[in-house]
């Protein structure tokens, strides 16, 4: 019996572990490498940065840059290099071609759409993402470039 808690209590912390490395921690600008803060300078003209942080995903580390732009957010994620990753940037619902405000508004269903971003992968638009609310229940959904379903998330 004792060895089977044991074991339970090892599986919960090597989870509790491996969820804490993909994680993003809080850092300052201070603590951008070189190469990050150089893309930082660059992708932030004319904008207010809101913060910076730091994450690891699949072994990698990326450093992400909140800002505001226009009146608008746009989150800019830099891998270590200094080569950006990818951008979210929040669009106007209204500003967004016809075959993606149908395809958010399909997948939303009763859900209210709250923000919608576009993702831009490696300088490619690769899908639109709206965050919605359905009574107390806040999610994501997203469609690709023309308002189809994705086979996978962005």
């Amino acid at each position: 019996m004792r060895t089977s808690s044991l074991a339970a209590v090892a599986a919960v912390l090597l989870i509790a572990i491996a969820f804490a490395e993909e994680q993003e921690k809080k850092i300052q600008r201070a603590d951008l490498p070189p190469a990050v803060e150089k893309t930082v300078a660059a992708q932030s003209q004319g904008a207010t940065i809101k913060g910076f942080s730091q994450e690891k995903e699949n072994g990698k580390t990326y450093y992400e840059a909140e800002m505001m732009v226009a009146g608008h957010t746009k989150d800019v994620l830099i891998d270590s290099a200094g080569a950006v990753v990818e951008v979210e940037e929040q669009v106007a619902f209204d500003s967004l071609p016809a075959e993606v405000k149908e395809g958010l508004q399909s997948k939303a269903g009763k859900s209210k759409i709250l923000k919608v971003e576009s993702l831009t992968k490696h300088d490619k638009l690769v899908a639109y993402e709206a965050k919605v609310q359905a009574g107390a229940k806040k999610s994501e959904i997203q469609v690709g470039p023309n308002g189809t379903p994705l086979d996978h998330e962005e």
